[in-house]
C-alpha cells in the first residue's frame, strides 16, 4: 500500500535547482542524494501487503521525514509545515518547490503500521547497518552504558484528579457503565454538589484536612461501588477476558482506587472512611492519561516524572549501538538489568570479540558482573561504595570469603558456614569479641548477608583499585555523557504517551543522531558501499 517515487525529476525539483546550497555533510544533503539507498521501497513492503489503495507517499519520503522530525524535535504538523515551506526539507525528501506537504495524520498512520510490524525499529536498524558497513565500530572493544530520565508528555495528577478521571473513563469505555455511575456513584455529589459529568476538582474547603478526607472517602466509596456493580451486572472476570479498552479502564480504576489511600484514623476501612496514605506505593501510577509514566529519582535532589532512556555507546566515536526506553522504577527496569540485556544484544559486537564494558556504580551489581563474566568480558564499572554496619568500622571486604568451602571468617578470626540463604551468622561469638564495637551494634551479634555473586564483586573491587582500571575508566567513561547530551538537547520531553510509542520515537531519534555523527566522521559512498572518508 505504499507509493513509489517518480525517478523523473520535476522542473522545479529543489535538489536540481538549489541542491548546491545544501550544507555538505548535513543530514539534508545525505537524504537528498541517498534517501532511496538508505530507505528503499522494499524496506516497507511488508507494511502494505494489499495491492489496493496504495497511498501516494513513498516509503523513502516518510522515512526521511521521520528522521528529520526526530532530529529536530518537530510535531507532526511542524514537520509537514517544514516539508511545505523549508527548501532543505524539500530537497531532502525529493519535493518540488511548489509541492505541498501531505496531511499530518499520514505520519501517525505510518507509525502505527511500523509499531504493529515485526520490525518496528527498522529505521534504526538500517542506520546501524550503515555503521557496520563503514567499519566505524569494527574491532572497537569498549562499550559505555548510561541512562537518562526523559520527561513525560502529560501532567501529573493527584489522587482526587485520578479517581474522578478514571471513573469518567470507565463510564465512556464500558457499555452500560454510565447508568451504573448515575445509580451507585452518588457520594461525590452528596459531599460536594458535583457529579461525574464535571471533569474538574470539586469545590470544597481544600485547606481543611477533614474536608479533604471526606472527599477522598466519597471518591473511593464511589469507585468501589462502581467496581462492585460492574462485577454484579457484567462480571469483572468477563470484562478482563474480553480485553480491550474496557478491561484497561476497569483495571486502572481498581489500581488508582487503592494505591494512594489507607483507612482513616480509628477505622479499618469497613465504615467507608479513607484518607490519602502517608506513604508512596512502589509502582504508583501518577497519571491516568499515561499510566506508564512514573516518578523518577535520578539523584536525591533531582526528581522528575517520565521514562528512562538507556543507551549503549561506543565511546571513541560516540555512536549509539543499542537503546531502549523503560519505566523509571522496578528492579526489572534498573540500569544494571536493562544495561546487561542491551549490551549482550549489541549486534555490532562479534561473537568472539573481547569487550570492556564501562558504566557508573549503578551498573556494578552482582548480577551484571555475573553476566559479563559469562561472556568473558571485562567490567570497567565503578564499584558500589561499601557501607560498614558501624560508622568507621569493618566492611564486608574485611571478612575472608572462602567460596569453595562456603565459609566466612571475621576480622577476629572466627569462621562461620554460609547458610543456604547466603547468611553468615556469628551470633554468640560477638559477645566477648574485642572488635565487636567496630563490627556491629546488634546485641545478638553480627549476621552478614552475602550476595549470590559475592566473590565476583570482591574481585571486581580489587581490580577497580588498580591504576590501569582508573586510567581507562576516567578516559573513556565520561564520553558517554556527550552522547546523552546530544540525545536530550531539545528533546528532554517525550512527544507521545506510553512505553511503546516513545520507545519507537527514541530509536528514531538515535538513528538520526547516528546519521549526523557518521556524517561528521566523513560518511560517503566508495565503490558502491558506505565508507568513512
Amino acid at each position: 500500500m505504499q507509493g513509489e517515487s517518480d525517478r523523473q525529476r520535476e522542473l522545479l525539483d529543489v535538489e536540481s535547482v538549489a541542491g548546491h546550497l545544501l550544507e555538505p555533510g548535513s543530514v539534508f544533503a545525505l537524504l537528498a542524494e541517498h534517501r532511496d539507498r538508505l530507505f528503499p521501497g522494499v524496506l516497507f513492503a511488508d507494511l502494505f501487503p494489499s495491492g489496493r489503495g496504495r497511498p501516494s507517499i513513498p516509503g523513502e519520503v516518510i522515512a526521511s521525514v521521520i528522521v528529520l522530525q526526530a532530529l529536530y524535535g518537530h510535531s507532526d504538523r511542524e514537520a509537514v509545515d517544514a516539508l511545505t515551506f523549508d527548501l532543505r526539507w524539500k530537497a531532502a525528501c525529493g519535493f518540488a518547490i511548489d509541492a505541498k506537504g501531505f496531511d499530518p495524520s499520514t505520519l501517525t498512520y505510518w507509525r502505527r503500521r511500523l509499531a504493529a510490524s515485526d520490525r518496528p525499529q527498522r529505521i534504526f536498524e538500517v542506520v546501524r547497518e550503515v555503521i557496520t558497513e563503514t567499519g566505524a565500530v569494527a574491532g572497537k572493544q569498549r562499550r559505555a552504558l548510561d541512562s537518562t530520565i526523559l520527561d513525560d508528555a502529560v501532567a501529573r495528577q493527584d489522587t482526587v484528579t485520578q479517581l474522578i478521571a478514571q471513573i469518567r473513563r470507565v463510564g465512556r469505555e464500558v457499555p452500560g457503565a454510565e447508568d451504573l455511575i448515575a445509580v451507585y456513584c452518588t457520594r461525590l455529589a452528596e459531599r460536594s454538589g458535583q457529579d461525574y459529568h464535571s471533569p474538574g476538582k470539586p469545590p470544597i474547603a481544600w485547606d481543611d484536612p477533614a474536608a479533604r478526607d471526606e472527599l477522598v472517602s466519597a471518591l473511593v466509596g464511589d469507585a468501589l461501588a462502581l467496581l462492585a456493580a460492574l462485577d454484579d451486572q457484567i462480571g469483572l472476570e468477563q470484562i478482563s477476558q474480553d480485553g480491550g479498552k474496557p478491561a484497561d479502564a476497569v483495571a486502572l480504576l481498581a489500581l488508582v482506587a487503592g494505591q494512594d489511600v489507607e483507612p482513616a484514623e480509628d477505622s479499618d476501612g469497613t465504615d467507608g472512611r479513607w484518607r490519602i496514605a502517608r506513604k508512596t506505593a512502589p509502582d504508583r501510577v501518577i497519571s491516568t492519561v499515561d499510566p506508564d509514566t512514573r516518578h523518577a529519582h535520578k539523584t536525591r535532589e533531582r526528581r522528575q516524572d517520565g521514562f528512562k532512556a538507556h543507551v549503549v555507546v561506543e565511546p571513541e566515536t560516540g555512536l549509539t549501538t543499542v537503546c531502549a526506553l523503560t519505566k523509571t522504577n522496578g528492579t526489572e527496569h534498573s540500569d544494571a538489568n536493562v544495561g546487561a540485556e542491551l549490551v549482550v544484544a549489541d549486534a555490532t559486537i562479534t561473537a568472539d570479540q573481547q569487550v570492556e564494558v564501562l558504566g557508573d556504580s549503578a551498573y556494578a551489581t552482582g548480577d551484571m558482573l555475573h553476566t559479563l563474566h559469562g561472556k568473558k568480558w571485562t567490567p570497567l564499572l565503578k564499584p558500589w561504595p561499601l557501607r560498614p554496619a558501624v560508622e568507621g568500622g569493618f566492611t564486608i571486604d574485611d571478612f575472608v570469603h572462602d567460596a569453595a568451602a562456603r565459609t566466612l571468617t571475621c576480622p577476629a578470626g572466627v569462621t562461620r558456614k554460609i547458610t543456604a540463604k547466603n547468611n553468615a551468622v556469628f551470633g554468640i561469638a560477638c559477645r566477648e569479641c574485642p572488635l565487636a564495637e567496630h563490627c556491629t551494634s546488634s546485641t545478638s551479634g553480627r549476621t552478614v548477608k552475602m550476595h549470590e555473586h559475592d566473590q565476583l564483586m570482591r574481585e571486581h573491587r580489587q581490580r577497580a583499585a588498580d591504576d590501569s582500571f582508573q586510567t581507562v575508566y576516567r578516559r573513556h567513561r565520561p564520553m558517554v555523557e556527550r552522547s546523552i547530551a546530544w540525545l536530550t538537547r531539545g528533546a528532554r520531553r517525550v512527544p507521545y504517551r506510553g512505553i511503546e510509542k516513545n520507545n519507537n520515537w527514541l530509536h528514531h531519534r538515535v538513528a538520526a543522531l547516528n546519521l549526523r555523527r557518521l556524517l561528521a566522521m566523513g560518511l560517503t559512498i566508495h565503490h558502491g558501499a558506505w565508507a568513512l572518508a
